[in-house]
Formats: structure tokens, sequence, C-alpha cells
């Protein structure tokens, strides 16, 4: 277990003694968490160098626009890269503090894949000097932030990142918002910050609260590490037994939807809503990031992950059975997204169920109002379009609900002649 890690009065001493004011904060990584954290930075009168290897994304952020959708996020980058405030480039460059925020995804057997995070070291190695703050927020296995160490030593000889003398300071910062409201949550939420020395975890802290103002927590780096998966762990143990719930409840023949209402009027009980699975770049993959370190020990944190894993194949076949009895039957799938009211793809059950209809010959019309074009991963099949509501409904034998976004639950259940399975429960 770790130990809250508090500096010493000589080591805080020296660190106000030594701080100087953040100049350039460099964040390498602009994506979903990147380009919020490098715009709200901006906001707050720093400059921030954005490095992104998409030189569409940096020229989009450039003319002033956002490549993501995230409420207010578009006016934010407008205004703090017209301030020159912000800035995009597809090079890192000197700053006086770095941030990561690249994907840390996992290869096909469940092996974390850190070959981002290394590149992205990698890349800002040519350009520290003593003093820099090098901060990893990628959700990564516990570790990482020691293996940041030994690659930036190898890289720079020169300059040391180990040890209470360090001349760089590394820390783990995780993010912990929610599409949807990251705007907001990075301001408010609490954050928890392990440096490889106490040192080090009081400069990332003084870095963050140019603008958090929720608590900084500190700690070692590897309890922050953990710390941020245990939250999605925690997570996907809940979502699976809702899912298992349900699967149990069709077994059973009764409506998990009215079952969940009923025992959540218990005082103490708070069960989540089933779904299609589970999706994003957080829940659906960093639990294995705890089973791949310790296998023998992460039982039920593995269990989950499959439960949630199998449900999309579940759910597959019920489509299937629904329109096993209409001579080529067209499904509506609404909803891509793995969460209400987002762009965010990754890691989404429904593009999986999507593929594997489009695979079975079905023809599909797909109703995602916050995506201009399908999925590269749908874009082979030509039995697969995207389409508005009106025309999906028009021409479809079974519609199926897939994600609870607000424009879906506007739509009269009543006036519907299809076959209809709500695996999200759209009109709960």
């Amino acid at each position: 277990m770790g130990m809250v890690m508090r500096p010493s009065a000589l080591q805080i001493y020296w660190f106000v003694m030594h701080l100087d004011n953040t100049k350039t904060i460099v964040i390498i990584g602009l994506g979903y968490i990147g380009l919020p954290t490098a715009a709200v930075f901006a906001s707050h009168g720093v400059k921030v160098i954005g490095v992104d290897v998409n030189p569409n994304t940096v020229s989009t952020i450039n003319s002033g626009n956002a490549h993501i959708v995230e409420p207010d996020l578009n006016g934010l980058v407008y205004g703090v890269t017209h301030e020159g405030l912000l800035k995009a480039q597809t090079k890192p460059a000197e700053g006086d503090a770095f941030i990561i925020a690249v994907p840390t995804p996992f290869k096909g057997d469940h092996q974390p894949d850190l070959s981002y995070v290394r590149a992205a070291v990698e890349s800002i190695a040519p350009f520290l000097r003593q003093g820099n703050v090098v901060i990893l927020e990628s959700t990564s296995p516990v570790g990482t932030v020691d293996e940041m160490a030994s690659w930036l030593e190898k890289a720079r000889p020169d300059l040391k990142c180990k040890g209470d003398d360090s001349d760089i300071h590394l820390a783990y910062c995780p993010e912990r918002v929610l599409p949807g409201h990251i705007l907001k949550e990075l301001v408010e939420n609490d954050r928890i910050i392990g440096g490889l020395t106490p040192i080090a975890s009081e400069k990332a802290a003084e870095l963050y609260r140019i603008f958090v103002q929720g608590e900084c927590i500190l700690t070692d780096a590897r309890t922050a590490e953990m710390s941020k998966l245990t939250e999605n762990a925690f997570r996907d143990v809940n979502i699976a037994f809702a899912n298992e719930l349900s699967l149990i409840c069709d077994k059973l023949d009764i409506d998990i939807w009215e079952l969940i209402r009923l025992a959540n009027r218990h005082p103490r009980v708070k069960i989540l809503q089933p779904g299609p699975g589970v999706g994003g770049h957080c829940i659906a993959v960093d639990p294995w990031f705890i089973v791949n370190k310790t296998p023998e020990e992460a039982q039920l944190i593995r269990t989950a992950r499959e439960v949630n894993n199998r449900k999309p194949h579940v759910v597959l076949e019920k489509i299937l059975q629904a329109a096993a009895d209409v001579h080529s039957p067209t499904i509506a799938c609404f909803g891509l997204a793995f969460k209400p009211d987002i762009d965010d793809l990754r890691e989404s059950p429904a593009v999986e169920i999507v593929e594997q209809l489009a695979r079975h010959k079905v023809k599909v019309c797909v109703v995602e109002p916050y995506i201009d074009t399908l999925p590269m991963a749908l874009t082979a099949y030509k039995n697969v379009r995207l389409t508005d509501c009106e025309t999906a409904l028009n021409e479809t034998d079974v519609v199926v609900m897939f994600v609870k976004h607000r424009a879906f639950t506007e739509i009269d259940r009543s006036q519907l002649s299809q076959r209809i399975l709500d695996v999200c429960g759209v009109w709960q």
C-alpha cells in the first residue's frame, strides 16, 4: 500500500526558493484530454505549445477550431489561439513543463502498449533542461513513470531523472473527467498527483493549481497510477453487475428496468444501468492493466471485464433473433458513441455490434447525430449507411437503441411499428 508523501521542511524551503513562474507548457497529444487541458491552461494566461503527430489536427487547432466535440471547447480554443496563447505544432519545443496525454491501448493479448508514451518521452528528451517538470496524464500501468525516468536517462545521460537530487522532476497526474463535462470537471475535480520524489509532486501540483479549484492531493507515483486504474476498475465491476443482471432477467422473463428501479429503492443500493457493453478509452481498457500486473490476485476485476466483453455478443444474437423471420431485414441502429451526447466512438460496443451485423449481410441504417461520417471500421461495408432518424424509422424492420442520446429520448415509442430492442433504457 502506497504512503502519502509529505516533503520535509527543508525540501519545501528549497522548492519555494527555487520556484520560477512557469512560462511555457508543452503538451504532447491533443486529443480528448490534451486539447481541453491545453486550452484551459492557455485561458489562464499561460503560453502553451500543443504537439500532435496529426497535421490535420494541428491545422484545425491553429485555425481556431476544436477537432473534437465537447461543449464550449470550440469557443475556448478560438479565443486562446487568437490571443496567441495556444499554438499547435507537430514537433516539441523547449518549455518549462511538459505534459504527456497520449493513448495507452492494450495489445491483442491485453498487454499494455506503452509505445505512444515512450515515443512522446523520447520526442521531448532533446528539449529538456535542468529543472523541467514532466507529467504523465495518460492512464498507464503501475511503474510507468519509473520507466519514463529510465528512458529519459538513456536518451539524456547528462540529466538525472531519479532520486532526490534529480535534474528533471517526473510525476503522474491522471485525468479523471467525464466526456461532455470536461471543461467543468478539469477545473472543479480534485487531482491526484504522484511524483517520483516529494519535490516533483509539489512542482507538479503548483502547475495544476494555476487552474484547478479542487484539491491537489499529493502521493507517490505508483499510488497515483494505481488510483486511476482503481477508479475505472470500480466502475467496470459495477457495470458488469448491471449487465449480468440484465442477462439473468432475460432468462427469467423479468423487466430489468423495473427490477433496478425497485432494488434502488433500498437506501444502500445503487445499481447502474445496463447497456450493450462497455466502451471508452478508460473503463474498457484500464482494468486489464491491473490484471496484467497481478493476474492471480485480480480475479473479480478479470471476471467483470469478461462479463462486459461478452455483452455485445449477447445483444447481437438478440438482434438477429428479432429479425430472423423477416426476409432481407433492415436494422436501424441508434447510437454509435460509447456514452450519451458525445462523439467519442473509442472501444464502443455499438460499433462492434454494427460491424458484426454487416458481416451477417444485414442492411443497417445507423443514426448517430454527433458524427458526419461512419468510422473506419464500418466504411468497408456497403450494407451499412449513416442516415437521419426519420429515414431510419421509415425504412427499417427492427429498431435497436444502443445509446441514450438526449435526442433519442424524444422519439415517441408508441408511434413506432417496428420491433424494438432498447438495450440502454432510452425510454426508462
